[in-house]
Formats: C-alpha cells, structure tokens, sequence
C-alpha cells in the first residue's frame, strides 16, 4: 500500500495553509502552521515566492494528493477515469476522490483524520454491506452501508465514538446513524456538497498541457 512517508505538518507548511492532516491537532497551537508558518527547509523563513500560471496549477495538484493522502500514479490515473466521461470532468474527479473508502470513513466521523481513517480500513475494522473491505481506495457505491465489523466494536478507538457521532454532521450525500456506528451512501457528491481547498480546473488545466 503507496502512502506519502514526509511530515505531515511539512506538507502543509509547503502549501502555506492548513490542509488539517492531523485531525483535531490542526486546531490546536501545536500546529506547525502556528508555529512555523513558511515552508520547510534548511533556510528559514524566505520572502513569498513569485508563482507562475504552471507553478499555481502545479501547487493545487499537490495540494490535492496531500488532502487525500495519494501518490501521483493514483492521482493521474483518477484524471485519466474522469476525463474519458461525458460531462463535469471536475465533478467526475471530485467523486472519485471523495468516494475513496478512507474518505467515506473520515467523511462519517469515524476516523479524526483521514491517515486514521486509512489506518483503521487496512486494519480491517470496517465493512461494507457486510463484507470486510482493507482497501482504502475502494469506490463506495450507492447504497453502500457502511459499518463497524461486529467483532472489533469493543476497540478502545470506538469507546465512546457514539457520543461524538451524535454531534458530528456528515456530508448531506451521506447518511450517519451514529448509535449503531453505521453510515450510508445515499448519492454521489457534487461540487457543492464539498467545500474544497483546492481548484479542479486548474489540475485539469495541468494535466490537459
């Protein structure tokens, strides 16, 4: 399973905004933000660097894959499957971020981040419509339900998941039932149900070069 190995507070540092990679710490004053707002490097803090059109493109493209915690084969592969597709090749591509299994798992609150959310999906503590999924790339479906596998709800990661499911507002094409740690895919997301960080035209502006 490729996964992104550099620092996540890195990550956003580079981007020069929290993408919250860390869940509830993103909010916290132990935020790399907060603490070193500048990208990375052994320098120090630099005067803000001069993008050009390609250079912006290129950012909201990395930004994106650091979002969702995917390599660049991946990424481009879901570029290649949304612009074969007759329609909003933004739309397309925005589905198939967000109808990864670990997003989905994030999404309902299941997870405080989605690299827990990846974390727990290739533990095997999640099923779908009743059958055991470690893929966290897995396209959910249209009602799709998923939902804690019976025999790992006693984890201490679910202790008292209940009482913060019950104050927790998934997406509206999700549905969340938060007693029984238990969530449905009502319909594909659109652009507006997800308020994003990044610009979809401009990766596919990128990739379209």
């Amino acid at each position: 399973m490729a996964r992104n190995l550099k620092a996540r507070c890195a990550q956003c540092r580079r981007e020069g905004e929290k993408l919250f990679l860390k869940g509830e710490r993103c909010n916290t004053a132990k935020c790399g933000m907060i603490k070193r707002g500048y990208p990375p490097g052994v320098h120090g803090p630099k005067g803000k660097i001069r993008l050009t059109g390609y250079g912006t493109q290129l950012r909201e493209k990395q930004k994106t894959k650091h979002i969702y915690g995917i390599l660049e084969r991946q990424f481009r592969n879901y570029f290649e499957k949304a612009i074969k597709k007759t329609g909003d090749t933004s739309e397309f591509l925005l589905q198939l971020l967000e109808m990864r299994f670990d997003n989905v798992i994030y999404r309902l609150g299941f997870g405080k981040s989605r690299q827990q959310a990846r974390q727990l999906v290739g533990h095997g503590l999640f099923s779908v419509n009743g059958k055991k999924v470690t893929i966290p790339s897995y396209q959910v479906k249209i009602g799709d339900v998923i939902s804690v596998k019976e025999n790992r709800a006693a984890k201490k990661v679910f202790q008292n998941l209940p009482q913060t499911l019950a104050k927790h507002e998934p997406p509206a094409w999700l549905a969340l039932d938060a007693a029984k740690i238990e969530g449905k895919v009502t319909r594909k997301p659109t652009k507006d149900d997800v308020k994003t960080q990044f610009d979809l035209k401009m990766i596919i502006e990128f990739y379209s070069r």
